[in-house]
């Protein structure tokens, strides 16, 4: 970018931190580059999360904290949604989209982040279980979202009925949390429920921004020369004008009415093109923040340094601040 927009801020770190992150950056060179449609590397990769994940209620348990498993419906459409509520009165709700290139991971692979948001926001996290993209197409993946936002909207839900509601997506994640934003304006007074946008480093065009198109072999974590081809196989049957059609592309939506939106991506990720041009875009219509992340490659907050628990912190921070000043009723 050639000049700082308002929105934009270049977060600081200190010396020690920038160490930090590069010298586990040297360690994540020598990683494979993750490729979205490899099945060996899928089958590793869900393995590996089913691992990890053992002993997950244990450890929300000792947070005082449990998650409730349920399946909702809106019209024809049924997605499971896992709930993880605060020990007391909820303050807001989030509705959280995990990542995992579209095509991994589950509702319970956030516990550890959502887990943490109900403890310092004193929120009520719903994590969607969305299909995954190996065996259905990217537009059903969209739907589940949307059958869970509308559910957690709906007046007839009274659990959160009258309390503020932050959409939360990382990744792919954030990319079908902001597809989900754009179908949800065919109903409006849901739509104007939504009081924030949390997205870290999304991809929001299937065709590739500039940054994913030049990115070269040595990218951290991601396959920068193989991610413009991995995406079309997500719509193998459309043409790149039709993949820029939103919600597929939610970069080329309206973005009219949107709510605040606090955006972070990394200097090194080859997706940081897809969250400049969005914040820039969303900014037309309401109040951004985009926080531009030094030395850091795609994935950040999941990384063992320092400057991954001041992200949370600062996005903590935000909920629960845009949360006070949601208007109350009397």
């Amino acid at each position: 970018m050639k000049y700082q927009p308002a929105y934009l801020t270049r977060w600081s770190v200190s010396q020690q931190e920038r160490e930090q992150l590069e010298a586990f950056n040297r360690k994540l060179a020598w990683l494979p580059r993750a490729k979205l449609f490899n099945r060996r590397v899928l089958r590793l990769a869900q393995g590996l999360l089913r691992v990890a994940q053992s002993g997950g209620e244990r450890r929300l348990r000792k947070q005082g904290l449990r998650a409730e498993t349920r399946r909702v419906q809106m019209g024809d459409v049924t997605v499971p949604v896992r709930i993880i509520r605060p020990e007391t009165s909820a303050k807001g709700v989030v509705l959280d989209i995990h990542g995992g290139g579209w095509v991994v991971g589950n509702a319970r692979m956030n516990d550890r982040f959502n887990g943490a948001m109900v403890k310092a926001c004193g929120v009520t996290v719903v994590s969607v279980d969305y299909r995954l993209a190996v065996s259905a197409p990217i537009e059903a993946l969209i739907e589940d979202c949307l059958c869970a936002a509308r559910w957690l909207l709906d007046d007839a839900n009274s659990e959160f009925a009258g309390l503020p509601v932050t959409i939360v997506g990382e990744s792919a994640g954030a990319h079908l949390a902001v597809a989900t934003l754009l179908e949800l304006k065919r109903w409006p007074d849901l739509f104007a429920r939504v009081n924030g946008a949390l997205l870290y480093y999304g991809v929001y065009d299937l065709t590739g921004t500039p940054s994913v198109r030049a990115a070269p072999s040595e990218t951290l974590l991601l396959d920068g020369p193989g991610m413009v081809d991995a995406m079309r196989q997500l719509t193998p049957e459309l043409t790149d004008e039709q993949r820029r059609t939103p919600p597929l592309s939610p970069l080329h939506g309206d973005f009219t009415g949107f709510p605040p939106a606090l955006m972070f991506a990394g200097e090194l990720d080859p997706l940081l093109d897809d969250t400049c041009l969005l914040a820039e875009r969303w900014s037309r219509s309401a109040e951004v923040e985009f926080q531009l992340l030094p030395s850091s490659p795609h994935g950040v907050i999941h990384f063992p340094v320092a400057l991954a628990g001041a992200i949370l912190a600062h996005a903590h921070r935000w909920i629960a601040a845009s949360n006070d000043a949601f208007p109350r009723p009397e």
